[in-house]
């Protein structure tokens, strides 16, 4: 195993990284950018209101895109012990 696999390893990792993580990160972003947006127009400054919505939508979002986000990683774990034996040298 050389430099070369080691760097490909790790670039698809951070890559399924990314991905399995971006929807649920943009749904976060989203949720909060409108909740601020309320507290905004409306001068609430309530702490609590910022993390309900968001715990609420982050756990639909989890829901929602669980079984591709689990598939997502199975998959790469699937690719990376099938070619164990290329990493054996």
């Amino acid at each position: 195993m050389n430099i070369d696999d080691v760097v490909t390893i790790t670039r698809e990792a951070l890559y399924t990284i990314c991905i399995t993580a971006a929807p649920v990160l943009l749904v976060s972003l989203v949720v909060g950018l409108i909740v601020s947006i309320f507290q905004t127009i409306t001068s609430i400054q309530e702490q609590t209101l910022t993390f309900v919505p968001k715990i609420l939508a982050i756990f639909v979002s989890l829901i929602l895109l669980g079984h591709w986000m689990l598939s997502n990683m199975v998959d790469y774990m699937t690719n990376l012990w099938g070619d164990f034996t290329i990493y054996i040298r």
